[in-house]
């Protein structure tokens, strides 16, 4: 278990879960291989997420941009979502988590679809770690989304423009009952967010990885929350200002 003593704690740690295909490839494996591989590390940081007073989680799993991927790839995967939602919710739920997937989840089989919904209403009343999947998503959807909803609820009389702030479009997003994204991480030597929590990632730290996913363990992510401890967090107010508050 990572030692928090004194330590500054990511209140919401969001992942973008890269290098699954070149983790298997550098193996001489099918990216297949790799996938499932992928699936102990994201039980690892789930875990050490838990442990660490981590309030809310979110895993990047499968982008509205991946569907261009090769077909079999794209089955193996969805075959993989449903295996893992079969065989880990009720071990999320026995831990507390409150458990969520983020994005347009139309393009899912109607199979998937139900299997989400029922993974979500069991753990609907955990009052643990929030864990959100994103899957199906993009940040560009996220925001246009939440913008059609708004607009709906100014139609239907429910919202006058006037009222309209950052808090309102925040509340209409995907994510609005996280806390604040504090720390993205992104594995797989990649430095970009790729399509990921545009709006949420405002005043975000950024932590960038060489190491593939597979491989992010309890202490790859030990040392990320290393770095974020050692960060200064301004919020436009100079580094004087942090201190004397």
């Amino acid at each position: 278990m990572i030692n928090n003593t004194n330590k500054k704690i990511p209140q919401h740690v969001a992942i973008i879960m890269d290098g699954n295909g070149r983790w298997a490839e550098h193996r001489g494996k099918t990216r297949v291989a790799g996938h499932k591989a992928g699936v102990e590390s994201v039980r690892a940081v789930v875990t050490t997420a838990r442990e660490s007073g981590v309030k809310a989680l979110t895993l990047f799993a499968f982008s509205s941009e991946n569907w261009l991927r090769p077909e079999k790839e794209v089955s193996v995967l969805m075959d993989l979502f449903m295996f893992v939602l079969t065989r880990e919710v009720k071990r999320l739920h026995k831990n507390g988590i409150r458990f969520e997937v983020i994005g347009d989840l139309s393009r899912f089989s109607k199979k998937l679809q139900q299997k989400i919904s029922e993974a979500q209403e069991l753990t609907v009343n955990n009052e643990g770690m929030l864990l959100s999947i994103a899957a199906n998503y993009g940040g560009r959807w996220d925001i246009t989304h939440a913008a059609k909803k708004m607009a709906e609820a100014v139609k239907n009389g429910q919202l006058a423009v006037e009222d309209i702030t950052e808090s309102t479009l925040n509340s209409f997003t995907s994510l609005a009952a996280a806390p604040e994204l504090d720390l993205l991480i992104r594995t797989g030597g990649d430095y970009r967010i790729s399509n990921f929590l545009l709006w949420q990632a405002a005043y975000t730290e950024f932590y960038f990885t060489e190491v593939l996913w597979p491989d992010f363990d309890e202490k790859e992510f030990g040392k990320a929350l290393d770095v974020f401890d050692q960060r200064e967090r301004r919020f436009g107010h100079t580094g004087a200002q942090v201190i004397n508050k």
